[in-house]
């Protein structure tokens, strides 16, 4: 399905970065797997078992240079930068009159800052094949606040005005670009949470159960293949916004 197509994927360790990269390398896509802190060694297990074609980068990508990087190695080792996948986030959670200006700094660097980055070396290239797809991973919290994470919903609000953005840009060069914005997704950053607070939050989820990593990936599969949808928010979150 995307054999010969080149993804990049910023953050994909672990978590939905993880299973965006293992779902796009099972379509035949070449992979490149991007990490800053953990590297995915078990990752690197499961793509060598099966053969499946890729390459890993470490790139801090709040810093240009780095994001610079990122996509250059994409382009000499593949031949292309054909779907890139801005996975890469952090959290830095706090009640706003207590948030060190920090803790707000560091969550807009990876989360947008970075984004744009990636998204300003990639549309280079893409520019020059005329076609790509970009998406961007926001958050529920981008499109509802959520309290104790003024950072981090202002930095995915800002993923969501950056993605329209970039669309209005470059729809004319056939370049399409489109944001998720999951909501509770079962990773190992949630599952520490106490069974009250999930609790809690299944209430105000209509389809009644947590996301799973598959779910995201599922969606990036989808808005990669639709060549006629770009500007878009797709919410993956079980009716949370609805």
């Amino acid at each position: 399905m995307f054999e010969g197509k080149t993804v990049i994927i910023t953050g994909a360790s672990r978590g939905i970065g993880r299973a965006v990269a293992l779902n796009f390398a099972q379509l035949k896509a070449n992979v490149v797997i991007n990490y800053n802190s953990n590297e995915p060694v078990n990752l690197y297990g499961e793509f060598d078992r099966y053969n499946y074609s890729y390459t890993s980068v470490k790139a801090d990508i709040s810093i240009a240079g780095d994001a610079e990087r990122l996509v250059s190695h994409a382009k000499q080792h593949f031949g292309s930068v054909d779907i890139l996948i801005n996975n890469a986030g952090i959290t830095k959670d706090s009640l706003i009159m207590r948030m060190p200006e920090k803790d707000f700094c560091d969550v807009i660097n990876i989360n947008l800052k970075g984004t744009f980055n990636t998204i300003k070396y990639a549309s280079s290239i893409m520019l020059k094949q005329r076609s790509g797809v970009i998406i961007n991973i926001s958050s529920v919290s981008g499109l509802t606040g959520n309290a104790g994470q003024a950072n981090y919903a202002a930095s995915k609000a800002g993923v969501i005005g950056l993605t329209k953005s970039v669309a209005r840009e470059l729809a004319s060069r056939n370049i399409r670009c489109n944001a998720i914005a999951p909501g509770f997704i079962d990773t190992s950053m949630t599952s520490p949470l106490s069974s009250n607070i999930k609790d809690s939050l299944l209430k105000s989820i209509p389809l009644n159960r947590f996301g799973t990593v598959d779910d995201v990936a599922n969606a990036c599969i989808f808005l990669a293949q639709n060549n006629y949808i770009t500007g878009q928010v797709i919410s993956i979150d079980g009716g949370m916004y609805m």
